[in-house]
C-alpha cells in the first residue's frame, strides 16, 4: 500500500482534505500530514476538521513517500510561499511519482513550475494562472496527465477525483 504526503495548513477546505483521505485510507493507504510544526493542530476554513499535523516539513523528504497528495482551499496559497514545499511538490512531480491535486490544490505545483506542458484542471479561478504556467487547461471535473497527476476543479469533482487518484495508486 501507498504512503500519501499531504501538504497542508490552516483554511484547507474540509472537504477536499476528509473524504479524499478518508477514501485513501479506507483503500488501505497511509495518510501523512504535513506543515511546518509537527503536532500543531489546522483547521478546515470551514471549521468542520481539525487535523494534527504527522510530520513537520522539515524532517521529511519525497524519497519516503509513493504519492503527494495537496488539498484545495487557501492552504496550497499559503504553502506556496514558503520554499520547503515548493521543493517538496517538485520533487514528486519530477521524480513521476503521482500527485493529486483539487481546487486550489495546483497553486503549489504553479509556483514549483512543474505545470508546463502538462493536462490539468483547478478552481475557475486559478485556470487562467495555469495557462501563463503552460499548463494545459482543461475546465473537466478531474483531468489525468500521464497517469502521474490527477487534477479536479472544485468539492463536486470529488467522487471522480477519489476515483482516478486511487486507480493511480493501485497501478
Amino acid at each position: 500500500m501507498a504512503k500519501i504526503a499531504t501538504v497542508i495548513t490552516n483554511m484547507f477546505e474540509d472537504v477536499e482534505y476528509t473524504d479524499p483521505a478518508k477514501e485513501f485510507k479506507d483503500a488501505g493507504h497511509e495518510v501523512v500530514t504535513i506543515e511546518k510544526e509537527k503536532g500543531k493542530t489546522v483547521t478546515g476554513k470551514n471549521k468542520e476538521a481539525e487535523i494534527t499535523i504527522d510530520e513537520s516539513i522539515d524532517d521529511v523528504t519525497a524519497d519516503q513517500f509513493d504519492a503527494l497528495f495537496i488539498p484545495g482551499g487557501f492552504s496550497p496559497d499559503q504553502l506556496r510561499a514558503d520554499e520547503r514545499f515548493v521543493k517538496f511538490a517538485k520533487q514528486f512531480m519530477d521524480a513521476e511519482k503521482p500527485v493529486f491535486a483539487i481546487c486550489h490544490g495546483p497553486q503549489l505545483l504553479i509556483t514549483a513550475k512543474a505545470l508546463e506542458g502538462r493536462k490539468a484542471t483547478g478552481f475557475t479561478s486559478i485556470q487562467v494562472d495555469m495557462e501563463y504556467a503552460k499548463a494545459n487547461v482543461q475546465d473537466e471535473e478531474v483531468v489525468v496527465c500521464n497517469n502521474q497527476l490527477v487534477t479536479s476543479r472544485q468539492p463536486d469533482d470529488i467522487p471522480a477525483f477519489k476515483k482516478e487518484s486511487l486507480k493511480l495508486l493501485s497501478a
